[in-house]
């Protein structure tokens, strides 16, 4: 993606993803809501099972991937209407701003402030406020975990986490960096080129915000389920994120699939391990928001 101008490279991932994405027979409810981000309203995408007793269901709120410079409600499409329909939940992607144009921190506080509006306003979008996870994957994974972080001890929390392959730790300490920094998909280069246009300075890598492992205390956060890839520059950092979790007696479970690399949760509708683990995250999900409901 980094080799091609911006415009350019972000319809490639929407059309890349559309083609490798997984297909759901099961009909579901769409609808786009604009919710108020941080500095105005974010243009968001519900999928909502049909024919919900009681009118509400749980709900998981969504953060794309795509190196906080890419992405879109259209290139996790298949992933969120897969989860909506697999879990029976409702999912609720959010499109949030992306870097450069909106450098750190813009994304992260649109991803809180459509948290936040979603815990406490749940109901008018047809969710259960009482059982609402947050999510997303390796950049979203990031604004999952610094979402958690930031409503810690709020009125209303998120119920569960789901962090798939999360970027955690931008400072690139973590040998997975070294063993996979070319021909993984998700190369040095690359993540050279996502930091440089999500940052406005380097020194802001080890910014909790920006880093959630850099976080002083991870207890108090809602049960979690980390899932990583084998061969992904990104699988210690989320490893050792899940373990700071578990180490601050959080309920964690951690999936590692070892022959996968970043970005399998998009390409569900082609390989049968990522369809496998795109399955674990709607089981688990459905077993942790219906517990709650």
């Amino acid at each position: 993606m980094h080799d091609a101008r911006l415009e350019k490279a972000r319809r490639r991932l929407d059309h890349n993803a559309a083609l490798l994405a997984p297909t759901n027979s099961t009909p579901l409810h769409v609808f786009d809501r604009e919710i108020q981000g941080a500095a105005g309203p974010r243009r968001c995408r519900v999928y909502r099972p049909f024919a919900v007793p009681g009118g509400v269901v749980p709900g998981l709120v969504w953060f794309h991937g795509g190196g906080f410079v890419l992405g879109s409600l259209a290139s996790h499409d298949g992933v969120c209407r897969a989860l909506a329909c697999q879990a029976g939940i409702a999912v609720v992607a959010v499109d949030y701003r992306l870097a450069p144009e909106h450098r750190f921190p813009a994304g992260l506080e649109d991803a809180i402030a459509v948290a936040r509006w979603i815990l406490d306003h749940g109901e008018a979008l047809g969710l259960d406020s009482r059982s609402i996870a947050v999510g997303g994957d390796s950049a979203g994974g990031n604004f999952a975990a610094g979402v958690t972080q930031a409503l810690r001890g709020a009125q209303r929390e998120p119920s569960f986490q789901l962090l798939v392959y999360p970027a955690t730790d931008a400072t690139r300490r973590e040998p997975s960096h070294v063993h996979f920094r070319d021909g993984f998909i998700l190369t040095d280069n690359s993540i050279d080129w996502y930091l440089t246009h999500y940052l406005a300075d380097a020194e802001l890598t080890r910014d909790p915000r920006v880093s959630p492992i850099f976080a002083r205390d991870v207890s108090g956060l809602p049960p979690a389920l980390v899932m990583i890839a084998g061969f992904d520059p990104l699988r210690d950092e989320g490893a050792l994120y899940a373990r700071r979790m578990t180490e601050a007696a959080g309920d964690v479970e951690t999936v590692c699939s070892e022959g996968s690399m970043h970005g399998f949760l998009n390409t569900a509708g082609v390989i049968d391990e990522s369809a496998r683990l795109l399955g674990l995250a709607a089981d688990r999900l459905r077993r942790r928001l219906f517990a709650v409901a």
